[in-house]
C-alpha cells in the first residue's frame, strides 16, 4: 500500500499542526522547517510531586504526554498534536528552569567544564487516526570553562532563567557549549528528526505537513 494512498485515507493534506507549548524556541523550529503551528498552551502543572519524583527521562515523556492530552479536547479532527518537555540531567539530577539569577549563577558554575544530558520527551497525537506516539531524544552537552564574569554577564541577560538547564544552544549561551553528541534540535526543544519519523510512521508525507516549503 503506497504512502499516497495512505495519505488520501487519513486526509493528510488537511492536517494542521497544534503545538501544546508556549515555547518560542519550539515554535521557531517548526516555522524554520515549513510548519506554521497553532499554539495551544496546555497549562499542565510541571511541578506536580508525582511527576518530579520520576527520573529525568521518565519525567519529560510523562509531561509531553500530559501536555498533548491536555489540549486534545480543544482540537478536534484533522490535526497532529505535538507535546514536548525538556530537562537537563546533571549527575543524576534533573535541572529544570533556574527561575532566579542566584540559581542560574550557581548552576552555571557547576556546569562549566562539565557535561550533562538534555532529555526532550515528545508525544504526537493524530486526531483522525486516534494514534499516539511517544518517544524521547537524549543528547550529551559539553560546556566550556566559563569565567565568573562571563557567567554573571550571561545571567544578567535574563536568558537562562526560563530554559531547561539554564542554557540554550540557539541563544546567547551558544559560545559556551563546546560540543554536543546527539540531535541539536532536540537540545533546542523539539527533535525534528524524531518528529519526521513519527509523521512517516503515521503514513503521512513530511512535505504535506511542512506546507510552507511547497511552492504553489
Amino acid at each position: 500500500m503506497g504512502a499516497n494512498f495512505l495519505m488520501s485515507l487519513t486526509g493528510a493534506s488537511q492536517k494542521r499542526i497544534v503545538l501544546a507549548s508556549a515555547s518560542p524556541a519550539r515554535k521557531r523550529l517548526l516555522l524554520s522547517s515549513g510548519i506554521n503551528p497553532q499554539i495551544i498552551v496546555s497549562g499542565v502543572d510541571e511541578e506536580d510531586p508525582k511527576i518530579t519524583a520520576l527520573s529525568p527521562s521518565e519525567m519529560v515523556v510523562a509531561l509531553a504526554i500530559m501536555k498533548a492530552h491536555a489540549v486534545k479536547d480543544q482540537v478536534g479532527p484533522g490535526a497532529l498534536i505535538i507535546g514536548c518537555d525538556s530537562t537537563f540531567e546533571f549527575q543524576g539530577k534533573s535541572l529544570g528552569k533556574p527561575l532566579t539569577p542566584e540559581v542560574a549563577i550557581a548552576r552555571s558554575k557547576e556546569l562549566r567544564g562539565n557535561f550533562g544530558l538534555l532529555h526532550t520527551g515528545h508525544c504526537i497525537i493524530d486526531t483522525d487516526q486516534g494514534i499516539e506516539i511517544s518517544d524521547i531524544s537524549t543528547s550529551k552537552v559539553y560546556f566550556a570553562s566559563m569565567s565568573d564574569s562571563e557567567i554573571e554577564s550571561y545571567v544578567a541577560t535574563g536568558e537562562p532563567l526560563n530554559v531547561a538547564g539554564g542554557f540554550t544552544l540557539d541563544g546567547l549561551s551558544a559560545p559556551f557549549i563546546s560540543r554536543i553528541e546527539g540531535d541539536p534540535t532536540s537540545i533546542i526543544g523539539l527533535s525534528m528528526p524524531l518528529l519526521r519519523r513519527a509523521v512517516n510512521s503515521l503514513g503521512l508525507n513530511w512535505f504535506d505537513i511542512a506546507k510552507n516549503l511547497v511552492s504553489a
